[in-house]
């Protein structure tokens, strides 16, 4: 059945890809079927851009799209659709028009109900509003009113044409839908979770709706365990504990991970904070040298991770600068200088980190496990300079979802599902690609100039060495209204 899905008009890539995942996550595929499609049908109302808030979405069940929406962070509403128009006239003819046996289940004597009016982009009145109200008295509605905790809510959404400045694409002409509300996300969780709320944070601590929105896209849910090789503060575990799933984490600087800042800040006080589950364990352990002993393999359903990409934070990796250049000799720290001993670090490229991350998800994840971690891009004039992301053989690539942090710099969050096993032929496959991805598309990367492009004089509208004034960034569509 056709359902109207209504998002939240922000972090416009992530919608559709966070729907899906939920979708698939409670059913509404075919997992039997090796060759049915893992996506799901969607339409656009008449005269909208793709970027609309307003979808159509064709689903199996109500049930499927009230726990989908129900558990969303995006998406604002899923509606059972009575009637649609571009004026009122034509919504109460279509309305009139919707069968019987459909409305009038929802409109006994015995029920409650409740009407709501939203007009997007754009305040409403408490004037407008009730004119509205009792323009739609051409609805048998028999049940009492109930405002606070109704059996029933209808809707009634407006949407002015483009010339009104309300945010929204370019459309032709205004749209009005009324129907019945089947769910919609609880947006009360993201001030519960947000950071300047937090006990425990990190200069890299990850924003709570992206954090939910991860954990979404890995599909955490109670029975699962979620590994998160570089928990730092603990924030996407946290999430991913909201949904029920068992955590796991780990970092290479044993000072977070054990100590923090006191017996009543750190990791663990995050998650006691919210009365969440605590993790199973939190490893002082290194990307580049995992601790499992060998033979383990597939222990987790996802792996959930922001690498450390040098903008904010360097990566590093075990072993020090004069041991992997071989100035000095590997050695053992006495007994008597391990109590506080904090082992020596140096510089940890991405591409090696995301090569060693992919490794590990190829070893460690269950069969059809989630690989979900966000990846750097840079632009040039708005335009995308490295667009090739990593790839293993292990892996499927279903979902990129961009988020622009500026003119010049984005991150991608890249969902991945383990489709294939781990073997020693896998490896070297993995291994060469890794070779030719880091020789043709991340050299750049690789030589550490990241933050540098970042921050450069051009990027911040200074001017550059040359003392050339850098170049106002072109104007996106997107960047007016997100």
């Amino acid at each position: 059945m056709w359902y109207l899905c209504v998002f939240y008009h922000r972090l416009l890539d992530y919608r559709k890809p966070e729907f899906e995942a939920l979708a698939d996550l409670f059913g509404a595929f075919d997992n039997n079927n090796p060759s049915s499609s893992h996506s799901l049908e969607w339409k656009l109302p008449e005269h909208h851009h793709p970027d609309s808030p307003f979808h159509f979405v064709n689903l199996p069940s109500e049930d499927i799209a009230r726990n989908i929406a129900n558990r969303s962070i995006l998406v604002k509403g899923v509606y059972e659709i009575w009637g649609e128009g571009s004026s009122y006239e034509e919504l109460k003819e279509a309305v009139n028009s919707y069968p019987d046996d459909r409305k009038l289940p929802y409109l006994t004597s015995d029920s409650t109900f409740r009407l709501i009016v939203d007009r997007f982009g754009k305040a409403i009145s408490f004037k407008d509003q009730t004119a509205l109200i009792k323009g739609m008295s051409y609805i048998p509605f028999k049940g009492k009113v109930d405002l606070r905790n109704p059996e029933h809510k209808f809707w009634l959404i407006e949407t002015d044409d483009y010339e009104s400045n309300n945010g929204l694409p370019p459309i032709v002409d205004k749209r009005v839908f009324f129907g019945r509300e089947i769910g919609g996300a609880d947006r009360k969780l993201l001030p519960t979770y947000e950071l300047k709320s937090r006990n425990y944070l990190g200069p890299t601590a990850m924003d709570a709706e992206v954090a939910f929105l991860m954990a979404n896209q890995a599909q955490a849910m109670p029975g699962k365990l979620v590994y998160d090789p570089f928990v730092g503060t603990g924030s996407i575990l946290v999430a991913a504990a909201h949904f029920g799933a068992m955590t796991m984490g780990a970092d290479i600087d044993i000072r977070v991970v054990r100590d923090g800042r006191g017996p009543d800040c750190n990791v663990w006080s995050n998650f006691k904070q919210y009365g969440l589950q605590m993790p199973v364990s939190l490893l002082r352990a290194d990307n580049n040298l995992p601790p499992w002993r060998p033979g383990l393999k597939e222990i987790f359903d996802a792996i959930i991770c922001d690498p450390p990409y040098g903008v904010r934070a360097g990566g590093r990796k075990s072993g020090g600068r004069k041991l992997l250049k071989g100035v000095v000799s590997p050695y053992t720290v006495p007994d008597d200088k391990r109590t506080g001993h904090i082992p020596s670090t140096a510089a940890y490229s991405l591409a090696e980190c995301v090569h060693d991350l992919l490794d590990l998800a190829a070893k460690m994840l269950k069969p059809n496990g989630r690989l979900v971690y966000f990846y750097p891009v840079l632009r040039d004039n708005n335009d995308t300079i490295d667009v090739e992301f990593p790839k293993h053989p292990c892996f499927k690539l279903i979902a990129s979802c961009e988020q622009m942090l500026s003119y010049r710099y984005s991150r991608v969050l890249l969902t991945m599902v383990k489709i294939g096993a781990y073997t020693d032929e896998i490896e070297e496959i993995a291994r060469v690609r890794h070779m030719e991805f880091r020789e043709n598309h991340v050299k750049w990367m690789e030589e550490g100039n990241l933050h540098a492009a970042v921050f450069s004089p051009e990027f911040l509208g200074g001017e550059d060495l040359d003392g050339k004034i850098g170049k106002d960034p072109k104007k996106k569509y997107r960047g007016k209204y997100v």
